[in-house]
């Protein structure tokens, strides 16, 4: 393993954030504080209480995940877009430099910018609304597993974008839906039966559920399927990414 490989683009993304602070840091923060005033105020003084805990704190995982998601795939999947669009892949591509550790540099980096902005908009709750954790190392696992899920998931959609139409399909198009229709905001045990059958398709439903339940010990669904789900994914990503690391899948486009 070429450990400085991997330490060399790891710390070239990191530094790509820190020269985009306000667009990397600050953005996220000021939409998440606007989802707890909006709602908080809309909705909240209307929903006091979600399974005996307050409104604002019960959306509080959810607005974690729903920013984790977004970041993480963003973050992975324009960071090996951007030197395919400007050509500079080839240098990575002609070092001597494995594809795994390739993939270290690249997901580590934007996984890690992903939950350094999760635990932004955590400490944030803490202004607006009383946050507990009952589960901490489970929460800490939904976390982790998270961010280098979907990391690896904006890497394949990077590789696989050919355009920067493409890049943005899935991360603004399809993910929002999912992760604003998976219980971010409301339990599904408040929809008709018929709602509540169709949401357990939706995967982000999964994730939302164990990682509220690492905070307040409610779910939607059983904290053991939402590990299961969320560690199927994992895989599935992985496998994938040996596939193309294997084909060469686009890479080079």
């Amino acid at each position: 393993m070429n450990f400085e490989a991997v330490k060399s683009i790891y710390f070239f993304e990191m530094a790509r954030t820190r020269r985009t602070l306000l667009q990397s840091v600050i953005s996220p923060v000021i939409s998440t504080s606007l989802y707890f005033i909006v709602f908080g105020a809309a909705v909240g003084s209307r929903i006091q209480e979600v399974e005996g805990v307050s409104y604002g704190a019960f959306i509080t995982p959810g607005l974690i995940m729903l920013t984790l998601l977004g970041q993480c795939i963003s973050n992975g999947s324009f960071g090996i877009y951007f030197p395919k669009f400007t050509g500079t892949i080839y240098e990575v591509l002609s070092a001597p430099v494995a594809m795994t550790e390739i993939l270290l540099g690249y997901v580590g980096a934007a996984a890690t910018k992903g939950l350094i902005i999760g635990v932004i908009i955590l400490l944030t709750a803490n202004l607006f609304v009383d946050v507990r954790i009952e589960h901490p190392f489970m929460m800490i696992l939904f976390f982790l597993l998270t961010a280098i899920t979907f990391s690896l998931f904006g890497f394949m959609i990077g590789i696989w974008a050919g355009n920067f139409e493409q890049l943005n399909l899935i991360p603004m198009l399809v993910v929002p839906p999912l992760t604003f229709l998976g219980g971010s905001f409301y339990s599904v045990s408040m929809l008709p039966p018929f709602w509540q059958a169709v949401s357990h398709f939706n995967p982000v439903l999964y994730l939302v559920s164990g990682f509220r339940w690492s905070f307040y010990g409610i779910a939607d669904v059983n904290p053991a399927i939402s590990l299961a789900m969320i560690t199927v994914f994992l895989a599935i990503c992985l496998g994938t990414l040996g596939w193309i690391f294997k084909t060469g899948y686009r890479l080079r486009n």
